[in-house]
């Protein structure tokens, strides 16, 4: 049952946990699984989707005229027009599936990018990124001949709009942004970075790899051009993600892999493209994954994603309150609202200590750069330890996470 936004339920912590096979696992009985920023535990249903595709109706997409194959074309579909209805898309011709944010990204770099960017044209993205959301815009600059432009955060981790004001040029063709950081949980207000763009004629691609599983997003209200999202970072399986584009753009752009289904007709020299969004499907694609994706989307949709994000926004104000609260803890991004990650340090500790130390008590957290060393420079750190947090994860885990943060700290003082 649909969760409705307006009743205010809270979100059932200990029925939704009995939904996840993981915690189920005597190895895993007492596991505190603080690291869905990287990837989201699976629930049974999404599990049972693929495996009952796997094992009723395995068959290819499109092409295949016979019982099975229709079933796994109808199944593969309608997890497109539900995932198409979960973010506000107009159509579900704007639903491209690929791999995940990585790709989807570098299918506009290079799609359309390649087609439209030329020689001293302008890119900006920001010191907040995930690498997937840098390293393609690089490569297009080097083959294109434009300009990168770095839009810059503050110590805090937050991007000011002035800034963005001026960085605006008549040359601008593109700005690439994170909704919500990986690293920080910074919640840009994509909206007005929207508006400020389009207001100079710049098209603006948001990662929205943090925000989507997380919170409400209407890509039509917000106005983007392209959006991108990964299905394992909310609750789908591995391997599977979403590009979003305006139908106009999708249109204009380049396929990026050609094959099989992507085509309308072959010539000795010549073809001719597909309708959308299969143009930008080429081969076999990852069927059970779709399908997965579309039965994690149910699962989101009948907790509720206002529940869900309402649940969350307790579990990182808690958290961060606590962490703040130790001495020798310094923790990292904007003061306020964030998303549901929360990097902090140690003083005189490595992160992947800390990781290790917490891994000890049954805490699983992640440390590193996050693919996000522009920031990590910013804060003149080379790495940080990152807790994150999703449906399943409850006030006590945050208490007992907090606690052996504590320990850590001590254990390591000895030493220091």
């Amino acid at each position: 049952m649909q969760i409705n936004s307006e009743e205010k339920k809270a979100v059932d912590i200990r029925e939704i946990r009995e939904r996840f096979p993981i915690f189920a696992q005597r190895e895993n009985r007492d596991l505190i699984y603080l690291d869905s920023a990287a990837t989201t535990q699976k629930p049974d249903s999404v599990i049972k989707a693929v495996s009952r595709y796997y094992r009723e109706y395995n068959a290819n997409t499109h092409r295949g005229t016979y019982r099975i194959a229709e079933k796994a074309t109808v199944e593969y579909e309608r997890a497109r027009k539900t995932i198409a209805r979960f973010i506000g898309a107009v159509s579900e011709r704007q639903v491209v599936f690929v791999r995940g944010t990585t790709e989807a990204i570098n299918t506009v770099a290079v799609g359309w990018g390649d087609r439209v960017l030329k020689a001293d044209d302008e890119i900006i993205f920001s010191e907040l990124e995930h690498h997937s959301n840098i390293v393609p815009w690089q490569m297009l600059a080097q083959r294109t001949g434009a300009r990168i432009r770095l839009w810059e955060m503050d110590k805090e981790g937050r991007l000011h709009l002035d800034a963005l004001r001026n960085l605006l040029s008549t040359r601008t063709r593109l700005l690439a942004i994170a909704h919500v950081s990986n690293a920080l949980g910074t919640v840009n207000p994509i909206a007005e970075i929207v508006q400020l763009a389009h207001d100079n004629g710049t098209r603006v691609l948001v990662d929205g790899a943090q925000s989507v599983p997380h919170q409400q997003v209407d890509v039509t209200a917000l106005g983007v051009d392209f959006f991108a999202f990964s299905g394992h970072k909310m609750l789908g399986p591995t391997g599977i993600g979403v590009l979003y584009a305006r139908e106009e753009l999708l249109d204009e752009m380049n396929p990026v892999q050609f094959g099989g289904d992507m085509i309308e007709s072959v010539q000795v020299l010549t073809s001719t493209w597909n309708d959308l969004p299969w143009k930008f499907e080429g081969g076999t694609p990852n069927i059970a994954g779709a399908i997965g994706l579309g039965a994690a989307v149910e699962f989101l949709q009948e907790i509720g994603i206002d529940a869900i994000h309402r649940h969350e926004t307790g579990l990182i104000r808690r958290a961060v309150e606590q962490l703040q609260a130790l001495p020798g803890v310094r923790v990292f991004g904007p003061p306020g609202d964030r998303g549901p990650a929360v990097s902090f340090e140690i003083t005189g500790i490595h992160p992947h200590d800390i990781s290790t130390l917490l891994d000890q008590r049954g805490i699983a957290i992640r440390s590193g750069h996050h693919c996000a060393q522009l920031a990590m420079k910013k804060l003149e750190v080379p790495a940080t330890a990152r807790a994150s947090f999703y449906l399943y994860n409850d006030e006590s885990e945050i208490d007992r996470f907090v606690k052996a943060v504590s320990e850590t700290r001590d254990y390591f003082a000895k030493w220091l």
